[in-house]
Formats: C-alpha cells, sequence, structure tokens
C-alpha cells in the first residue's frame, strides 16, 4: 500500500509542475492538441494538487526514512531531489514570463533622432491625430507594450512564432487591465489578465479560459510597413527606441523581418501555402480570405473581393511595404492598373492616377482618397488556424487575369 501511495502521489507532483507548463509552450507535440481546458485546470488548482501528492506520499516517507535500509533512503533522495529541480525550472525558468520581459523604459524619438534603421519593420498605430511606430524587432521579444496614442491606453502585441501584430484596447469591464505572457496556444502567444486570471489569445484578442472565456478584446486598426514608408507617409510619427537592457534579445530577432532567422519557429519557408509560408490575411463582414506573399510580389497589384468589399492589395516599392484599399469610391468599384512609373497607379475606370498611399493626385477624382482595409502578415499555419473559415485566393493561368477562388 505505501509503494502504491507513493507512486501516485509522486506522478502527481511531477504531472503538476511538468504537464502545466508542457501544454502552454512550444515543446514538441505540445501544441496541436486542445488542451488548453486542461492546461487551465491544472494552472488553477496547482496547490491543491501539489497538497494532494503531498499527502499521498507524507506517510510513506516517513516510514522508509525511519525504518528503510539506506539504499532505500538514498533512492527516495535521489526522487526528491529530481522532483526539486522540477519545481525549480516549470516555475522559474521554462515559464513565459520568466523568459521574456517587458521593457524597463518605453521611450520614443521623432524620425531626426531615431535609432532604429529605416528598412525595419514597425506596426503603425495613429489615434486622434497622435501618429506611434513599434519596430517589430522590440516588441517581438517583449510580445507587449503598452502605451498611450492620442489619449488612448493601446496594447501592441506580437507572437514572432505566428508572425501576428495585433494592437488592443486594454479595457475589460470598463477600466485598463494589465496582463501578462503567460504561454501559448497552438503556436500563438496567450495573455492573463491580472484581475480575473483568464487566458486571451494574441492573434484574436479573444479569451480562451477562466472566467471571461469567449470575450474580446476591442481590436484598434494597425498597420504593418517599414520605418522608411511609415514616415514618409507619418513625418510626425514618434518610434519606439530600444530599451539598452535587452540589447542581446534584440539582437537575436535581426533577421526577423526578413525570414531569414535561424530558428524554425520564426523562419519563413519561401514557398507557397506551407506552414511558415507569409501570407496576407483579410476580414471583411464574415468572409476572411488569404493571399500568398508570393503571388503579391509577382502580381502586385492584386484585386479582389472578400465578402462584399472589393479590394485592392498593393505592394511597394520597397518590396516590403504594402497596402490593402477599398476600390470603391463615391458608389462605383474601380479597376487598377500598374503604371511603369511605380509606384503610382492608374484606375481604368475613370484614368485617374493614384500615389501609393491611396490618394488619387491626377484625373477626375483628384483628391480622393481610398479606404483602407484591416490586413495582417502572417504565417499560413496560424491564419489557417485561427480562421479555419478562411478562403485561399488564386491566380488564374491566364496571364494577366486574376481571380479568387
Amino acid at each position: 500500500m505505501n509503494r502504491l501511495l507513493f507512486i501516485l502521489g509522486i506522478l502527481l507532483l511531477f504531472a503538476t509542475e511538468i504537464l502545466r507548463v508542457y501544454f502552454i509552450m512550444p515543446f514538441p507535440g505540445s501544441q496541436h492538441a486542445n488542451t488548453i481546458d486542461l492546461a487551465y485546470f491544472i494552472d488553477r488548482n496547482r496547490l491543491y494538487l501539489r497538497l494532494l501528492g503531498l499527502l499521498l506520499v507524507v506517510f510513506p516517507l516517513y516510514t522508509w526514512f525511519s525504518k528503510g535500509r539506506v539504499w532505500t533512503k538514498i533512492g527516495l533522495t535521489v526522487v526528491l531531489g529530481l522532483y526539486a529541480v522540477v519545481f525549480y525550472f516549470f516555475n522559474f525558468r521554462f515559464q513565459a514570463d520568466k523568459m521574456f520581459y517587458q521593457p524597463g523604459t518605453v521611450r520614443f524619438a521623432d524620425a531626426a533622432t531615431n535609432k532604429v534603421p529605416s528598412e525595419k519593420l514597425v506596426i503603425g498605430v495613429s489615434i486622434n491625430n497622435e501618429t506611434k511606430a513599434y519596430p517589430i524587432q522590440i516588441i517581438g521579444y517583449h510580445h507587449q507594450v503598452r502605451d498611450t496614442v492620442g489619449g488612448m491606453p493601446v496594447m501592441i502585441t506580437y507572437c514572432t512564432v505566428c508572425r501576428t501584430g495585433r494592437v488592443f484596447s486594454p479595457i475589460v469591464n470598463g477600466k485598463s487591465e494589465n496582463f501578462r505572457l503567460v504561454g501559448m496556444d497552438h503556436f500563438n502567444a496567450m495573455f492573463e489578465d491580472a484581475t480575473t486570471g483568464s487566458w486571451w489569445q494574441q492573434a484574436t484578442g479573444v479569451s480562451i479560459a477562466g472566467p471571461l472565456k469567449n470575450r474580446r478584446l476591442k481590436e484598434l486598426p494597425s498597420y504593418q510597413s517599414s520605418l522608411a514608408e511609415w514616415v514618409t507617409e507619418h513625418p510626425d510619427t514618434k518610434i519606439l527606441q530600444p530599451d539598452t537592457v535587452y540589447k542581446k534579445q534584440y539582437d537575436d530577432l535581426a533577421d526577423y523581418d526578413k525570414g531569414t532567422i535561424k530558428g524554425s519557429l520564426e523562419k519563413r519557408d519561401s514557398a507557397s501555402w506551407e506552414a511558415k509560408s507569409w501570407v496576407i490575411g483579410i476580414k471583411s463582414e464574415n468572409a476572411e480570405k488569404a493571399y500568398d506573399w508570393n503571388d503579391l510580389v509577382n502580381h502586385s497589384p492584386i484585386q479582389d473581393t472578400v465578402g462584399n468589399t472589393p479590394i485592392l492589395i498593393l505592394l511597394g516599392p520597397d518590396s516590403t511595404t504594402f497596402h490593402v484599399w477599398n476600390r470603391n469610391v463615391g458608389g462605383q468599384t474601380l479597376q487598377f492598373i500598374q503604371t511603369p512609373d511605380q509606384p503610382y497607379i492608374k484606375d481604368s475606370t475613370t484614368g485617374s492616377t493614384w500615389s501609393f498611399n491611396g490618394k488619387c493626385i491626377a484625373g477626375s477624382l483628384k483628391d480622393r482618397q481610398l479606404t483602407p482595409v484591416q490586413y495582417y502578415q502572417e504565417f499560413w499555419h496560424s491564419w489557417s488556424n485561427f480562421h479555419p473559415g478562411t478562403t485561399r485566393y488564386k491566380l488564374l493561368s491566364v496571364p494577366g487575369v486574376k481571380n479568387s477562388k
């Protein structure tokens, strides 16, 4: 009986420490199953599970240490020592917020004094006439940066394993909530709110476990571009500067923007529609569609319709920045063609000329502005997983003709 109680107790103790972290961190095989409810149960009840495990082993331990042989005592000491090691690593080393820290200082610079290289990718936000840029190399390590833009609190988030940049309002139940990085679900970063302990998906802003399950954070418009292009379009922007404490961590992400980073979880697959292929994801009304990055590079501009929204996807001259616009202007849907004098394009509907930033600069529609459509650049495995009803855009085999399927 003592042996059975000890085995059950020690297995419970090891399982509690290991599984609650294993299920929400990128260990082999941990991110493919739907185990979030089990992970949350273990996490919320870990003190009780530890207590139960200790109660199961305490009597056998007392008996064996008081009456057992020397080798039995040595064996028990080894097992308890191993548990202590597991407890330390899974509570103080392997947890997400023990590996990725928030910046100690959040400091901004204008374009004239900025130290971030101009070719770096940024997530740009513009609210109430205030504009800020957050380099992906910085927020990619921190996973979230809290700030205020245009008098509004914002939560700038990024998951490098999914290549997902999202900006949320941190207001929950009428107050500005605090969040910590707790782990990941299906390879996507996951945050825990301080008030209720609910877990929130970064890619969707949806709470997937806890008292606020199925609640959704309000997403705010954001745009990805090179810093140079963002500054061109927003010369008064403020740019988040690196926290020198985390220079090494930022350096580890130096090649992330181009997809040439060494890590298998973050490196781009240059082929199309593979797990780590880049796609552009667009949501409109009840429709969701993904566009292969290679198609945009080779066939920009791409024109299509998502739901009832006619869209234009235009790649910039830096082959990095792109925009997604609504092609409906004044009640008519425009058809666009690329002109030799890039980055300008023309609409064949009116013959007007448009700049890369969506403004008409010549023709009957001069000074009209295309309406931006929210877009995301991310890995295909992420978009397809969190948007299971998505369709793929495909080019027809007829040269110069594009449609979707």
